[in-house]
């Protein structure tokens, strides 16, 4: 026979040769187990993640004001702090977004008052956790400290999410949410697998035909509770409830099929389905009225009593408490706001961009641009800006990427691609049923953590087992130690040299991704595509 690697056993670097790296029965090997190597890795490159994101976290502004979209929510934030705890956006006579993301701008208003520190902070934070979080699911998936710290290495040097973490807008937010919430179902997905191999262990799986109880999952409740942060952050995370909820029981379904339920099927229906839907739609539910609960709790919100004046009293709804009922029609209200900013209403804007251009970040978006009375660039004219653009290197491979993903998934029934292209999908699918509404690049930011996880599961690939043992020719022989591979080696070396390209394409695009004074030339210079312009 020949010996593989151990997960339990392999070094820092090692890539597994198996496509499905948890365990199918019996041994619930759910490694890594380089634990204080791992995070030690994870502390560093959060460490870099956070210096870049927090360096001159205050520039640019606009005259001391916010720029672009933080126009709104860094004063709505603002009003929450002085105005008991609700906004009401005077420019518009309604808020247009749920609650979270600005009360999370808030909290850092509260700590650095009301300027660049202050409306950017909590952005700057929240970007920073995402790339440790990026790294520790990936690590989990991959079984394999290395390519969690490539998955890290490439999310820290990505345009978009870079930008997003330094501007006080809610993009940002809702990535972190729904990524914490993905990272919380693949470990409820190791969880099921451990449970699943202890039931079998002690001969409980055939007892009866649909297998046992999982019992309470505390770590799918939290995806729920983090998905209803996100629709408390934009209703767009209602995608990720139904895509989540679907990844959830196909993840139960496999557990089950797995460990030879005779009932699989009917097994997952009774036993798993119910309590998915507590976890990832009644849970997300209240999370997300509980967001409002400065508005509920106040007198001068917005639409706080529409019952009895935009709204009667009677009707069919009328058993539920005016409150709720109040909100239903804010929320309404809100809606339409949305839904009336179409293009074929003659709502049109110079940077807008649709979502098949997301994919590889062919419309970017300016957020700041200045050209007067600009110093600094060594010439008389001198140009600052601020462009949310992704890394080319990165994002301009999405489709082979996704390609290989896909392929990856259905033919070879890789669960971890199948699980990234999930996420993925929930992010940019939904937009196509809509394509008449104005739409942003900015709305992309939740593919991005998504995208580095398919990025770095590729490299994964190509770096291939680290390690081959050479046969023994009689019995009594040992095996021969372990050297690396040819094709490891190669495999190693290329994947070298794209971090190299990644990070030299971050830092060229570096001064217009912070406002660094650069000539007229040099700017144009940036600009690659026409679309960019």
């Amino acid at each position: 026979m020949t010996q593989v690697t151990s997960r339990a056993t392999a070094p820092f670097g090692t890539v597994p040769s198996w496509s499905s790296p948890a365990p199918v029965r019996p041994s619930p090997d759910f490694g890594p187990t380089d634990t204080l190597r791992g995070w030690l890795v994870t502390a560093f490159l959060t460490a870099i993640a956070a210096v870049t994101r927090f360096t001159m976290l205050d520039y640019p502004t606009d005259a001391r004001t916010p720029v672009f979209d933080e126009k709104h929510y860094a004063p709505q934030g603002w009003q929450m702090l002085t105005g008991g705890g609700v906004e009401d956006n005077p420019g518009y006579g309604l808020v247009v977004h749920p609650p979270v993301g600005k009360q999370l701008i808030a909290l850092g208003e509260a700590i650095f008052g009301y300027n660049g520190w202050g409306w950017r902070f909590t952005a700057a934070l929240a970007g920073t956790v995402l790339v440790l979080l990026v790294i520790r699911i990936v690590r989990r998936m991959a079984r394999s400290t290395l390519i969690g710290a490539i998955a890290g290495i490439l999310l820290i040097a990505d345009g978009l999410t870079f930008v997003s973490s330094r501007i006080g807008m809610l993009d940002i937010f809702m990535a972190l949410f729904v990524t914490a919430a993905f990272g919380c179902l693949i470990v409820d997905r190791d969880e099921v697998r451990l449970r699943m191999a202890r039931a079998d262990a002690e001969g409980r799986v055939g007892v009866t035909p649909w297998g046992p109880r999982l019992g309470v999952r505390w770590w799918r409740f939290g995806a729920g509770v983090l998905l209803g942060l996100t629709c408390g952050t934009k209703w767009s995370g209602i995608y990720f409830i139904v895509a989540f909820g679907l990844l959830s029981v196909f993840f139960d379904l496999s557990a089950r099929r797995a460990y030879h339920v005779r009932r699989p099927w009917f097994g997952t229906a009774l036993r798993d389905v119910g309590p998915a839907l507590y976890a990832l739609v009644l849970i997300p539910l209240g999370v997300y009225l509980a967001t409002y609960w400065a508005w509920f709790a106040s007198e001068t919100g917005v639409y706080r009593y529409a019952v009895g004046n935009q709204v009667g009293t009677g009707g069919v709804w009328s058993f539920l408490p005016d409150a709720l009922r109040s909100l239903w029609f804010y929320s309404g209200e809100s809606l339409n706001f949305h839904e009336g900013l179409t293009n074929s209403a003659g709502n049109q804007h110079p940077w807008e961009s649709k979502p098949w251009t997301w994919p590889m970040g062919l419309r970017p978006m300016l957020y700041y641009y200045a050209d007067t009375n600009v110093q600094g660039c060594g010439q008389s004219q001198c140009i600052k800006a601020v462009m949310l653009i992704g890394t080319p290197a990165i994002w301009w491979l999405a489709l082979p990427i996704l390609g290989w993903a896909l392929w990856r998934s259905v033919v070879k029934r890789d669960w971890r691609y199948a699980a990234v292209l999930t996420g993925y999908g929930a992010g940019l699918l939904p937009w196509f049923l809509t394509l008449d509404r104005q739409m942003y690049y900015f709305y992309a930011v939740p593919l991005a953590p998504f995208l580095v996880m398919a990025v770095a599961l590729v490299l994964g690939d190509i770096l291939g087992p680290a390690r081959n043992f050479a046969m023994p020719r009689r019995a009594t022989d040992t095996f021969l130690p372990a050297l690396p591979s040819e094709r490891h080696s190669l495999g190693l070396l290329a994947v070298c040299l794209y971090l190299g390209l990644v990070i030299a394409n971050f830092i060229w695009l570096w001064p217009i991704l912070t406002a660094l004074p650069i000539t007229p030339g040099n700017w144009h210079d940036h600009l690659w595509l026409p679309s960019w312009r």
